[in-house]
């Protein structure tokens, strides 16, 4: 569970408050975002916010989570982390967080676009022995006719090297090598070894409290064990602009998330499905 979990709730109103206000950016914010793939910022949600929404959503991942199995009877994948998705369908403040304005804007004001739709959401969690997250890129997942994609990765407490802190491969968003890799070990060895190859270098740091990131569909990212006697608990929202078109998947994950996360999408057709409202629009 989230450290401090069980204080006292803070009101609707001053969670709404934290979530929707709005953060700004600088231009060279945007420009690093747009040259390395991914940017960290500071301070975004108070520390009243994440132990709020982190006592919610850990609620609902212990719910919904049912792998009790030992770490070594499980793959190097479910090593990873417990994954819980669409948690805003089933739980009033991880809706909150998946609906927040602020984290929204972000995400299309980092990308440079109109305005922003849910892809979905899923929560992270990765447990006290928990293995790596192997070297991949999420867009290899979905069948999206754009390049504009984004997640934003909110840790509901500090995620000190220990707990396996996201790590990025700095400027790999705009190569093109071990897009087709699904996570996996074979992920982690070919990335790590194109990656080093390209002399492209690796950020990877710490989590302070209140500090999220956000990346590009297309960024290689990983994160490394957790060695501490915590839970890792971080929330997850996949962003795209507003106006993407559902491309024919290439796959046979990219047909699994068509049909799961774009129920009714018709390829070539804008992406406005009930799965996948839209967050932010700069004329709203």
């Amino acid at each position: 569970m989230v450290a401090g979990a069980d204080a006292l709730p803070v009101p609707t109103a001053a969670l709404g408050v934290d979530l929707d206000s709005h953060h700004p950016l600088t231009q060279e914010q945007v420009a690093r975002y747009r040259t390395q793939g991914f940017i960290k910022l500071k301070d975004v949600l108070s520390a009243v916010t994440l132990r709020t929404c982190g006592a919610a959503i850990s609620a609902e991942v212990a719910r919904r989570s049912c792998d009790a199995r030992p770490m070594a009877s499980r793959s190097t994948y479910e090593k990873a982390f417990l994954q819980v998705m669409n948690l805003w369908r089933d739980d009033p403040t991880a809706r909150a967080v998946t609906f927040s304005r602020k984290l929204a804007r972000l995400a299309g004001e980092l990308m440079g676009v109109d305005g922003v739709r849910l892809y979905h959401d899923q929560a992270l969690y990765k447990e006290p022995a928990g293995g790596i997250t192997p070297w991949h890129c999420d867009q290899q997942y979905w069948p999206l006719a754009t390049d504009h994609t984004i997640t934003v990765w909110v840790p509901l407490q500090a995620v000190p090297l220990s707990m396996g802190p996201l790590a990025f491969s700095v400027g790999s968003h705009a190569t093109d090598f071990g897009r087709g890799l699904e996570i996996s070990d074979d992920s982690e060895r070919e990335v790590a070894r194109r990656l080093t190859l390209a002399d492209l270098p690796v950020d990877e740091g710490v989590f302070d409290l209140g500090e999220v990131s956000f990346h590009s569909g297309w960024t290689f990212h990983r994160a490394g064990a957790n060695r501490s006697s915590q839970m890792r608990a971080v929330m997850t929202v996949i962003y795209f602009a507003e106006g993407t078109r559902l491309a024919t998947p290439a796959n046979r994950n990219q047909q699994r998330d068509q049909e799961t996360w774009m129920p009714g999408a018709q390829v070539g057709e804008p992406v406005a499905t009930e799965l996948n409202p839209l967050l932010w629009s700069r004329q709203a």
